[in-house]
């Protein structure tokens, strides 16, 4: 008999159905091979599928393991904050309010949850690492050429590319423009030649003239090294630009102790996501890295494995 293997689908960083970052999650996947886990994301061919297992550190209340359709991940924020709202649907954290850790890749990653009166979802997570600076940041003329745009059209104001990671390295680029941002095309071959092997591969492209009223940033992601050919919605990449974002703009004047900016991004794929992005300064230096945002459940289903005794969740 086949297993039988719960799972969900939710979008995730958005309220509302079709919107956000589409993403499956197993709740009950102890037992799974790592092989098995790879072809299941493999088949469910979104950019994230999530598996919930049993902890192994007692300072975590699950764990989690999470893949896109050609590799692992160590960290990734929504599958992430889809998980943990997932789990507060499920009744498996306190409502209306409460916390769950997740044992990931990159440590425990605590994650406080609410559902409103009306059901709805909202989730923040706190980086398990603060932003790593990287290097072997490509130079304007080579970025325009994997980006399929200008050298003119990299860069705004006195900010350049530069790449960190919480946990993932990303390369974040600025562009001059939202029209630029919108041009953007990854030329395979020159990815290949520049970026292919270098210590963050993954782009983080960005302007700074949103489209949306109460936005910060319009932002696209390009992960061709991991089987995304763009993503709509990217919070372990909104954990590592809060490094960048406070290294260029520093701790609030105010004393005030942390920043907050609205990501919005997948516009241009229709599928428009709103993350919220908090730098937490102590004395002046950053003490840690907050995202949110919200997630509504969509699919409810079974994926039959053969040759397996039957389970679910």
């Amino acid at each position: 008999m086949p297993t039988q293997l719960a799972f969900h689908t939710l979008d995730v960083f958005t309220d509302r159905v079709f919107g956000g970052n589409p993403l499956a999650v197993f709740p009950a996947a102890d037992g799974l091979s790592e092989p098995e886990m790879q072809a299941i994301a493999r088949e469910m061919n979104l950019s994230e599928t999530v598996f919930v297992l049993a902890p192994s550190n007692p300072a975590c209340t699950h764990r989690v393991r999470i893949f896109t359709p050609q590799a692992e991940l160590p960290f990734a924020g929504h599958p992430t904050v889809g998980a943990a709202c997932l789990l507060a649907s499920l009744g498996q954290v306190p409502a209306p309010a409460g916390r769950v850790v997740l044992e990931e890749g990159v440590g425990p990653v605590p994650v406080d949850v609410t559902v409103g009166a009306d059901g709805s979802l909202y989730a923040e997570l706190t980086a398990a690492r603060l932003p790593e600076r990287g290097g072997g940041v490509p130079g304007a003329e080579a970025l325009a050429e994997v980006l399929s745009l200008d050298a003119t059209d990299i860069g705004t104001g006195d900010w350049e590319a530069d790449a960190y990671s919480s946990g993932v390295p990303f390369l974040f680029v600025p562009l001059r423009g939202r029209e630029a941002l919108g041009r953007s095309r990854v030329d395979r071959a020159a990815w290949e030649t520049h970026l292919a092997r270098a210590w963050a591969s993954m782009l983080f492209v960005f302007s700074l003239d949103p489209e949306r009223p109460g936005s910060d940033v319009r932002a696209r992601m390009f992960g061709p090294g991991v089987g995304i050919d763009e993503d709509p919605a990217t919070g372990g990449a909104a954990a590592a630009f809060a490094g960048y974002l406070a290294d260029r703009v520093g701790p609030p004047e105010d004393g005030t102790a942390s920043r907050r900016w609205t990501i919005e991004q997948g516009f241009e794929m229709g599928r428009p996501s709103l993350l919220h992005v908090e730098a937490g300064f102590d004395a002046g230096r950053l003490a840690a890295t907050r995202v949110g945002g919200g997630a509504v459940r969509v699919c409810d289903g079974v994926l039959r494995l053969p040759g397996r005794a039957a389970g679910g969740g």
